[in-house]
């Protein structure tokens, strides 16, 4: 996303997660600022967190941040998923030695990768035209 990120994160300590991320956004966002000589927001909106509660929220949130870049038409096909440079998806579906993503806790609810390739892209073609719908409504 060119003016936002999703994190799909663990928290182990109490208010750990919120202070950390914010802390993050924050002096990426003055690095940025003084890098480039801009001022103002880098990011989309403010910093927002969302507690998941249920395992099934945590996989259905793990699949809309992957199909994300296709939701958004950042990238045309969802063939184009696995290269996009900033997403983690390919670590979820190609093992690897450098990975930076713990994948087990998402990849222990499929038999394979495969499946879970199929668990993301099923619902890619509905939540793109979902995304369209909800452009159309006002909040």
């Amino acid at each position: 996303m060119p003016n936002h990120f999703h994190l799909l994160v663990k928290q182990i300590k109490d208010n750990n997660i919120l202070s950390s991320l914010s802390s993050f956004s924050n002096s990426y966002s003055k690095y940025f600022n003084l890098k480039h000589e801009q001022e103002g927001p880098v990011f989309q909106g403010r910093f927002q967190a969302v507690r998941i509660i249920t395992n099934e929220q945590f996989l259905h949130v793990n699949r809309y941040i992957h199909l994300n870049p296709y939701t958004s038409s950042i990238i045309k096909s969802i063939k184009e998923l696995n290269d996009y440079p900033y997403s983690s998806l390919k670590e979820y579906l190609h093992p690897s030695q450098t990975n930076i993503c713990e994948t087990a806790t998402i990849l222990d609810e499929f038999k394979s990768r495969l499946d879970y390739q199929n668990f993301i892209l099923d619902q890619a073609d509905y939540q793109k035209q979902l995304h369209q719908i909800k452009s159309l409504t006002l909040e």
